[in-house]
């Protein structure tokens, strides 16, 4: 990466945001202590997309369990994907686990400190690879994450969306110009904080703000407007009927889906299209039980980031195949099924029989 250099009054931006760091800053975050880059990755993965309340109570429960880079690449996929349940976008739980495998093959059990090469593993992009080598070994790596384009755009005021490839080249120059020479780790850590306490979307704080004096939104009262939101499209609906069967025993059958798509390689419900293919699935998994009929559950709908899902959820008593246990099926009970990586519609749906039972 060109490391631009700084010039001109403006470049002096780190000077008031570390010190309102040293006041205001966050500085006790679990992946702070220590700041190793094992615990940066993990956090910079976890934090996409992902609000800080959020993240913690699973990168503690995750630590705790994988507290090392070699034991998460030897662990089961299906034993990441279980604490990964609930935190969403399950691609970034896969790309840490094929990751880790690659540190230990060709890394000798290490994230590696040449910027080319962290950001060669796969879900490790050019900002993540900037926050892992900034802030656990302190080189001068700029990052732009979503709170970083906030900030900048509004003190610069960038006009577009910031996921416009033009707009995303000038944050990146200024990210560059800006990111100083020393105290790397704080200065990164600095303007993501300020990004997701004070410069906030709505209503932000411009008031608490280390920069609001050279601001050109807050100048030219655009706060509101910057940085422009993301084109509108039309979301479309999908639906889908999930089969909530159980045996005897109260287990439900589960089904690992598709290691591509949605939701890929978790365990979930069997989905069909309609109550005929409802019925063409529920002949090869078992005979009906003493209840005939299908029962509809509470439907409801889960909202991705390009579809909505409307989901009903049909249940039926069944007798099943001994046939149907393999490694793609599992009969379970609720409560079991919990150590599993479910979706977050599904676990609940699933805890609710539970309730139920």
């Amino acid at each position: 990466m060109q490391e631009a250099q700084p010039s001109g009054p403006i470049a002096n931006i780190a000077i008031p945001l570390l010190a309102w760091y040293d006041t205001h800053g966050r500085k006790s975050l679990p992946w702070q202590h220590p700041r190793d880059a094992y615990r940066v990755w993990l956090s910079e993965v976890m934090l996409q997309q992902t609000q800080v309340a959020t993240v913690i109570p699973y990168f503690l429960r995750f630590v705790q369990k994988f507290p090392t880079l070699a034991e998460l690449a030897v662990a089961p996929l299906d034993d990441v994907l279980a604490l990964w349940s609930g935190l969403g976008y399950y691609s970034r739980a896969r790309n840490l686990h094929r990751a880790a495998q690659l540190c230990v093959a060709q890394h000798r059990g290490d994230l590696p400190r040449d910027f080319e090469a962290i950001s060669a593993l796969p879900g490790i992009g050019r900002s993540t690879a900037g926050a892992i080598l900034a802030q656990a070994h302190g080189l001068r790596f700029a990052i732009l994450d979503g709170n970083v384009k906030r900030v900048l755009s509004r003190w610069r005021g960038i006009e577009g969306w910031p996921g416009e490839s033009a707009v995303t080249k000038e944050l990146w120059t200024i990210a560059e110009l800006h990111t100083p020479h020393e105290r790397i780790a704080d200065y990164t850590q600095a303007i993501m904080d300020l990004g997701a306490t004070v410069c906030i979307r709505s209503r932000p704080r411009c008031g608490q703000c280390p920069l609001e004096p050279t601001c050109i939104a807050r100048a030219t009262a655009r706060t509101a407007e910057l940085p422009r939101r993301k084109p509108s499209r039309t979301i479309p609906t999908r639906s889908t009927i999930m089969l909530v069967l159980r045996d005897r025993q109260g287990r439900v059958l589960l089904e690992r889906r598709s290691p591509n798509g949605v939701w890929a390689g978790l365990w979930s419900l069997p989905e069909v299209q309609d109550r005929a293919e409802a019925n063409r699935r529920i002949a090869s998994y078992g005979k009906r039980g003493n209840r005939s009929g299908f029962i509809t559950l509470t439907p409801f709908v889960h909202g991705f980031s390009h579809y909505h899902l409307r989901v009903r959820p049909l249940a039926l008593h069944i007798e099943p195949e001994p046939r149907v246990a393999d490694s793609e099926h599992r009969w379970l009970h609720p409560i079991e099924a919990g150590a599993l990586g479910l979706p977050a519609p599904v676990r609940k749906l699933i805890a609710s029989l539970q309730e139920q039972a």
